[in-house]
């Protein structure tokens, strides 16, 4: 056996340890994305929403927020689902060359007392990327298609509109493709042309088409929402200000 073939089996199977790819200023997202076996309380995405477990979460953070509509409660719920399922997945991708598994069917869930998502588990610490891209399709192709179709599927039928779905997704992955552009490189004030382009690469309908857009407002540029949150419905929740769709509640 080659020298170069035992360091790419070695690459394969002894991964670098995943709250590794979470070091210094994203740290905090290896609380958010664990493996399975350190998630003592997990539970299968199948199992959590097939056996009324998402039903209680949601009824828990319903008391805990003081919300009167399902939709806002559930809406706002998805926010921190994708937040902690996108950012660190796309951290991890576009930073550390790491493609992580995050497989609808093979992952676990935490929530906290309130009902919120807590933390997300995966099966095992992924592979090595090793033909990196900064095509925006690419970044999100296996998270888009072994896991967000389902969930937003799922989260249709709880309450909310695939649209406002992925509107609820799609700014946390604008946020994260942002944030993981090359040190040094000019910050892109253009719509990323996941954000844009009305097809996916095989073909497909893109969900993510025109869900957020880059405005310039007061001589800041901000990623707008095509689609208001709802968060304005919940009790002492903050206006997103200006990224909101809505233009009565960006000076709240």
């Amino acid at each position: 056996m080659t020298e170069t073939l035992e360091r790419s089996i070695k690459d394969i199977t002894q991964p670098e340890p995943l709250a590794a790819l979470f070091a210094g200023e994203h740290s905090w997202w290896a609380q958010k994305l664990m493996l399975s076996s350190d998630l003592d309380d997990g539970t299968s995405l199948r199992t959590f929403f097939a056996d009324g477990s998402f039903n209680e979460a949601i009824d828990r953070y319903t008391a805990a927020s003081g919300g009167a509509d399902r939709r806002a409660v559930v809406s706002m719920w998805s926010l921190y689902y994708f937040s902690g399922l996108t950012i660190p997945y796309l951290i991890a991708r576009q930073l550390r060359r790491r493609l992580l598994p995050v497989s609808f069917d093979e992952m676990t869930i935490a929530v906290g007392e309130d009902g919120l998502p807590r933390a997300f588990g995966v099966p095992h610490a992924g592979w090595q990327d090793r033909n990196p891209s900064a095509d925006s399709f690419e970044a999100v192709d296996s998270l888009l298609e072994t896991h967000l179709f389902k969930a937003v599927d799922l989260l249709k039928q709880n309450g909310i509109s695939a649209k406002l779905c992925w509107n609820n997704a799609a700014v946390y992955i604008d946020y994260a493709l942002r944030l993981t552009e090359a040190e040094g490189a000019e910050p892109c004030r253009s719509d990323l042309p996941l954000f844009v382009r009305g097809c996916l690469p095989n073909g497909g309908v893109n969900p993510f088409s025109g869900c957020v857009r880059q405005v310039e407002d007061e001589g800041e540029y901000v990623a707008r929402r095509k689609l208001c949150c709802l968060r304005y419905m919940l009790p002492g929740i903050p206006s997103c200000g200006k990224f909101c769709a809505l233009p009565e509640k960006r000076k709240q």
